[in-house]
Order: structure tokens, then sequence, then C-alpha cells
């Protein structure tokens, strides 16, 4: 009569195990990876990237600069892949309006690379929506070794 017992405390233990103890999973933990953002303090677009990056669960430090060129020129960022703000995570530089789930998946894959770009103000990348308006996008891989690739098309 005990084995019964203990077998079935065992399992109602297990199937009540708090969540808040369970591990974290890959994404929370690539999350938990601090944002240091520059930007212009007049510019607002780069308010709304901020806030995409806190909704997907980032802390984000913003510094605002009235210079971004020597930010962008220490972190690699390419002339012809410039945008309007520069943000360095976990090793990488993320130049734009780059989606949280590409940040994310780039601290996941960890690629040989200086970092992630959506270069220009594109509408309709996060930061920059204006209601249903929406331009076609690419989020650009590139490092110091080869040419920038499309990491992802949008």
């Amino acid at each position: 009569m005990r084995k019964p017992f203990l077998s079935g405390l065992l399992v109602a233990t297990l199937l009540t195990f708090p969540a808040f103890l369970a591990p974290a999973t890959a994404e929370e933990n690539v999350t938990s990876t601090p944002v240091t953002v520059y930007k212009s303090p007049w510019c607002g677009c780069c308010g709304g990237w901020i806030d995409h990056m806190r909704a997907a669960g980032f802390t984000v430090e913003v510094n605002d600069l009235e210079n971004l060129d020597p930010v962008k020129r220490a972190m690699g960022v390419p002339e012809q892949l410039e945008s309007c703000h520069t943000a360095s995570v976990g090793g990488y530089t993320t130049e734009g309006h780059v989606p949280a789930s590409e940040v994310i998946r780039l601290l996941t894959e960890k690629p040989a690379a200086r970092g992630l770009s959506v270069p220009g103000m594109v509408v309709g990348s996060p930061g920059m929506e204006q209601g249903n308006a929406y331009e076609p996008y690419a989020v650009v891989l590139f490092s110091d070794a080869r040419r920038p690739i499309v990491y992802r098309q949008y």
C-alpha cells in the first residue's frame, strides 16, 4: 500500500512543480543580455525601437549623443549600412531598426560577424510603424572579413 501512495505523491509533486523554479528558456537567457543604444536625443523612431526591444524582454540602456559618427566608426558599421541609431548587445553591433527576433537569433546562433543592420529608415520596421504602411526590407549581417549578406527578408 505504501508504494502507490509514494508514487502518487511523487507524480503530484512533479505536476505542481512551480514554473518559476523551472530553467529559463534559451530565448529568456538571450534576452537577459543587456542592450546599450546610442541615439540622437531628438529621434522619436529610436524610442519606438527601444520600446520594441523592451517589449521583447531586453533591458536597454540609452545614451543620447549629438554626433553618432564616432560610435558608428568605433563599432564597425559600414557607411552604406547606417541608420539612425547604433546598439551594442552581446558583443555584436546592431544598426537601425533590427527586429528583436533577429537580435535573438543572432545571439542564439552566434555567427562570426560584426552585427546586423536595417539600413536607412524603413517604414514598417520596428519603431518605424506608420499605420498599415509597409516597405519590404532586409536585415543585413555584416563583418569585417566579407561582404554583407541578407540575414532575413521582411
